[in-house]
């Protein structure tokens, strides 16, 4: 007898989905059945990827959202619940990177890093939190089945990583603030979680891999290799699903042992 997880009638926002593991994320959440909110900046970039969901059969809308900007953030979840309706689940996955020595960091990369990656990341948390908490007190329309937050934060948020260092800072503060929100929220019904992926081949870093450093480090791997965006699929579909209730404050590592 197959074991299958069917998100159907579920509406998922997704944040930083115009690439990459956002991208991927609300691929594999529509092809589950949920509803799809696609996030971002980069809108021409949303359209295409909507326009991929709906030709598999999917039902998805493109929202342009700032993390930076709080009412940037207000409207596009105020607007994602009026086309799509109430958000079940938010995949908070936008961020930034940043490489650099401690000694090298500036005021200006610093909080291009920290506002994106943890103050962005509380805020859009913050927002949708909000109404489900409301829904779940009655207080506002939507049939309330139990909410998900899937926080995506980093290996580098759990350990030192070299050349990374305000990156993997932002990312400690990502695993913390999942856990707060979990003890926080958790009497409302909404399950809030972290994965920390390890490194995984996506646009912004695929050319390090052919370099001599890349290899280098592919070679420091127990299995010699880098993760591809579909192998966080399974991980997630099931922090998103109504059968993970018992879920709550995990801060999962997802590395292929590259930290072992």
């Amino acid at each position: 007898m197959a074991y299958q997880i069917d998100l159907s009638g579920r509406v998922a926002f997704v944040t930083g989905a115009s690439s990459g593991l956002g991208a991927q994320f609300a691929r594999v959440l529509s092809r589950a059945g949920a509803g799809v909110v696609l996030a971002a900046r980069r809108i021409e970039r949303l359209k295409t990827l909507r326009a991929e969901l709906e030709a598999e059969g999917g039902d998805a809308h493109v929202v342009g959202l700032d993390v930076n900007d709080p009412a940037s953030i207000r409207a596009a979840v105020a607007h994602a619940e009026t086309e799509m309706g109430a958000i079940d689940i938010l995949v908070n996955n936008s961020g930034v990177g940043l490489t650099q020595k401690l000694v090298d960091v500036t005021p200006e990369s610093y909080d291009d890093v920290m506002n994106t990656n943890l103050r962005g990341a509380f805020f859009v948390a913050q927002e949708v939190a909000k109404r489900m908490i409301a829904r779940s007190k009655g207080e506002a329309p939507g049939t309330f089945t139990g909410g998900r937050i899937v926080n995506v934060a980093s290996m580098a948020g759990l350990q030192v990583a070299n050349g990374i260092a305000v990156y993997g800072i932002s990312k400690a503060g990502v695993v913390h603030m999942t856990r707060v929100m979990a003890h926080e929220w958790g009497r409302f019904g909404i399950n809030v979680n972290a994965i920390c992926p390890g490194y995984i081949d996506t646009e912004i870093n695929h050319h390090v891999w052919q370099t001599e450093a890349g290899q280098r480090l592919l070679a420091s791997f127990p299995r010699k290799r880098v993760g591809k965006p579909d192998d966080l699929d399974a991980l997630l579909v099931m922090l998103c699903a109504n059968e993970s209730r018992f879920v709550n404050g995990a801060v999962i590592a997802a590395h292929d042992g590259q930290s072992v």
